[in-house]
C-alpha cells in the first residue's frame, strides 16, 4: 500500500496513515473519500457489535455474458467480498439494528440478484425484528451483465421497504459516493430518512450520458448531494465525523415505539 496519496478535492498529497485516522476525510478540503464496507461499519457502528449475515450469497452468472465470471473473480479477489453488499446486524448506541453497506470497489458497486436479495432481507429483517434498518448506498446502478435479473432487482427492494412500513420500523439511506441510476431509482430515494454524504453524486444517468442528452447548461453543484439537497429530495448532509451520532438520534426517536422508548 502507497504511504501517500493524492486527495480527490484539492490535490494535495496526504499521508495514507493520517487519511485512515480521519476516516478518508481530507484534513484540508473535507473531500470524504470513499470508504470500503468493512471501514464502514467499523467508522459507525459500535465496536464489535457488527455480525454479518447472508456471507454465503454469491453471484453466478446466469446468462452466460461474456467474460463476467472473470470479473466476478477479479471483484472477489480485489475486495475480499463475494458481491457489492455486506448485510448484517449491528448495534448503534446500544440499539439493535438491521444493517446493509454498499462497496463501490466490488464492480462499482452494482446491484445484481445477490446485491438486490441482501438489501431485501436486511429489510426484511428490520421487519420481522422490529429494529430500525440502515442501508448505505454506493452504486453506478444496475449490473448489465445480469440483464432484465437485475432490473428486477428494482421493485423487490421497493417490496422490502414497504415491509418495514407496514411493520411501522424506520428505515434510513444514506447516499455516499456515487449513489446513481436503479438503486437511486428504487430502494435509495424511499427512505422514511435520506442523509448525504458532503459532495456524494446523486444522480440517475451519469454527467456524460446527460451531456449527450443535450439537456443544456447544468449548475456546477449539478448531480452532487448538496444540490439534491436543495431541491429537497435529501433530508440532510452529514460529514463523516458527525454520521455516527446523528444515525443514533434518528434510531432513538424515530424506533422508540420498537425499542420501548
Amino acid at each position: 500500500m502507497a504511504e501517500f496519496l493524492k486527495c480527490s478535492g484539492c490535490g494535495r498529497v496526504l499521508f495514507h496513515t493520517e487519511l485512515q485516522q480521519s476516516w478518508k476525510v481530507c484534513g484540508h478540503c473535507g473531500w470524504h473519500h470513499r470508504l470500503s464496507a468493512r471501514e464502514r461499519i467499523e467508522a459507525t457502528f459500535d465496536p464489535g457489535s457488527f455480525e454479518e449475515l447472508d456471507a454465503e450469497l454469491r453471484s453466478t452468472d446466469p446468462l452466460g455474458f461474456p467474460e463476467y465470471a472473470d470479473k466476478l473473480a477479479a471483484a472477489e479477489q480485489k475486495t475480499g467480498l463475494r458481491d457489492a453488499v455486506v448485510s448484517g446486524t449491528a448495534k448503534l448506541g446500544g440499539l439493535p439494528v438491521s444493517v446493509a453497506v454498499s462497496d463501490f470497489a466490488f464492480m462499482g458497486g452494482s446491484m445484481g440478484s445477490v446485491a438486490g436479495e441482501k438489501i431485501v432481507r436486511t429489510l426484511e429483517r428490520a421487519a420481522d425484528l422490529r429494529r430500525a434498518a440502515i442501508v448505505f448506498c454506493a452504486s453506478g446502478g444496475a449490473r448489465m451483465q445480469e440483464g432484465m435479473l437485475s432490473l428486477m432487482q428494482l421493485p423487490k427492494t421497493i417490496a422490502g421497504v414497504q415491509r418495514c412500513r407496514e411493520a411501522g420500523v424506520p428505515y434510513i439511506a444514506v447516499f455516499t459516493d456515487p449513489t446513481m441510476a436503479g438503486v437511486l431509482a428504487s430502494y435509495a430515494s424511499v427512505a422514511d430518512v435520506i442523509l448525504a454524504e458532503p459532495r456524494a453524486m446523486v444522480g440517475f444517468a451519469g454527467a456524460r450520458v446527460s451531456k449527450q442528452a443535450g439537456v443544456g447548461k447544468v449548475p456546477d453543484d449539478f448531480q452532487m448531494a448538496e444540490f439534491a439537497h436543495k431541491h429537497g429530495f435529501i433530508d440532510r448532509i452529514v460529514p463523516r465525523a458527525e454520521m455516527r451520532d446523528v444515525l443514533g438520534a434518528l434510531v432513538r426517536i424515530l424506533g422508540a415505539k420498537c425499542y420501548g422508548g
